[in-house]
């Protein structure tokens, strides 16, 4: 290798400076350089959800790309599992002393986003929410009562003893309809085999426990809503979207036609573009 191509090589391996942290809630690797950007995945994917997005975001931006624990290659951790990888994520971005980080979370990602910035005096100047909810729970249980939510349930019993095949055919089902790209869906569903079984059941309890309903009247910070049309259609989507943000302040929501629960998957194209546009703002 020559001067002018080693000095290249090195050249690149600075643009694409990569630092791997590591807490016991979570995986963080960190590419690029610029103002903060956190990313959420959603429930059981890997950082690696975000690849796309990060490829073009770290060309302006410093990217925090976290995978939580019990998915991916991270080992899991005990219950309560949504509550603790809240509190390290705000002791992670305290002890790295981030200004105004902005966060982007797809699904449980969004979620927890919304819970971190409900809190007074959280850093946050900004988030982005792909097809997340502030009561995931409300949306899917009859009469839902977080209260009543609990660990010890006929349900999650039966899906800690469900069998691999039976969980594969299940995971099979669950990411046919979470993506209309056919090439995607077989990586959601390894990354729902991959995780935790423990944590595939405990840990979604937490997130149909949380209820932010209320207490995302306390964002006071500008948020982005790009959500998906598909299955039921734009109008059955802005109604649900608009009963559980009611309380929300100031948001803005933009729906991906043709777009199934992983948007960035769908419609990459205008995915990108609503991101930046917001980032920009």
């Amino acid at each position: 290798m020559n001067r002018v191509s080693k000095i290249a090589f090195l050249l690149f391996l600075g643009s694409m400076f990569l630092v791997r942290a590591q807490s016991p809630a979570f995986e963080v690797s960190v590419v690029g350089e610029g103002s903060p950007v956190l990313l959420f995945p959603g429930f059981t994917c890997t950082g690696a959800v975000w690849d796309d997005t990060v490829s073009e975001l770290s060309k302006e931006y410093e990217c925090h790309v976290f995978t939580f624990a019990g998915f991916g290659e991270v080992p899991p951790i005990q219950k309560p599992w949504l509550p603790k990888i809240k509190e390290e994520i705000e002791a992670y971005v305290a002890s790295r002393e981030l200004q105004n980080p902005i966060i982007i979370g797809h699904s449980l990602g969004g979620t927890l986003a919304l819970w971190l910035a409900s809190e007074e005096n959280h850093p946050f100047s900004k988030l982005i929410l792909v097809d997340a909810l502030a009561a995931t729970g409300a949306l899917m249980i009859p009469n839902y009562n977080s209260d009543q939510i609990a660990y010890d349930t006929p349900y999650n019993k039966q899906q800690l003893e469900m069998s691999k095949e039976d969980f594969g055919k299940m995971a099979d089902q669950m990411a046919t309809g979470m993506t209309l790209n056919k090439e995607k869906q077989g990586q959601i569903k390894e990354w729902m085999l991959q995780a935790d079984r423990e944590t595939f059941v405990y840990g979604f309890t937490d997130l149909l426990k949380l209820d932010l309903r209320e207490s995302i009247a306390n964002i006071s910070i500008p948020v982005t809503i790009l959500a998906a049309s598909h299955p039921y259609g734009e109008t059955m989507a802005r109604k649900t979207f608009s009963e559980q943000f009611k309380n929300l302040k100031d948001y803005k929501i933009e729906f991906a036609a043709d777009a199934a629960h992983f948007v960035m998957y769908d419609q990459p194209i205008w995915f990108l573009e609503k991101v930046k546009k917001s980032l920009s703002l």
